[in-house]
């Protein structure tokens, strides 16, 4: 075994990438009091805005780095959707990514419901209606990854799901919360090592 020093202003994650190559039996979508609404082209402060509120706890930033120009190409692009996850008030409270660029494969690029929400049995919900979406004809693969700094409950939620683990990566990069991305509040389960 060994150590791979990291610079204190970078982190680094064990990414999982997961498959299904084969749409799985029908079950029932669990009840849930939240719906999934398509936002089209969304504008790109409101989209980062929910990426934040969904991801700064496991410490997304991706997209909140791009210029207008890159997101704007992924986001509005027709083969990509973007869904809301909404409450009976009509507020967000989490999202969906589907990524069906490249042929005969859609990407869960992005699944989450804001912090307060998790653990609370939401997840099986929202998993399940994203397969459901994602699974659409002429797709023959749905895949995702999850990394070491998602909530622990991904991992086992995919593989549940029906997604079976086929790469695994290490990922290093810039710990957000140093650039100011992030606060530095955000992911306290991930150490700050960084000097204030």
């Amino acid at each position: 075994m060994s150590l791979v020093p990291l610079e204190p202003h970078m982190l680094a994650a064990v990414v999982t990438s997961l498959e299904m190559t084969a749409r799985p039996a029908p079950r029932p979508l669990p009840p849930s009091p939240f719906r999934l609404v398509r936002w089209h082209a969304p504008a790109l402060p409101t989209y980062r805005a929910l990426f934040r509120r969904v991801g700064e706890p496991w410490l997304w930033f991706s997209r909140l780095v791009m210029s207008d120009a890159d997101l704007a190409a992924i986001v509005h692009d027709p083969a990509v959707e973007i869904f809301a996850v909404a409450d009976r008030r009509g507020l967000e409270i989490g999202m969906l990514e589907l990524d069906c660029r490249e042929p005969r494969t859609c990407e869960l690029a992005f699944l989450g419901l804001i912090p307060e929400l998790a653990g609370k049995g939401h997840g099986p919900w929202l998993l399940a209606s994203a397969l459901g979406l994602a699974w659409r004809p002429g797709v023959e693969r749905v895949w995702v990854h999850t990394c070491t700094l998602d909530h622990p409950a991904a991992l086992p939620a995919y593989r549940k799901a029906g997604f079976v683990p086929y790469s695994r990566a290490i990922e290093t990069f810039a710990d957000p919360r140093v650039a100011g991305i992030i606060a530095r509040e955000a992911a306290p389960q991930v150490a700050l090592l960084a000097a204030s």
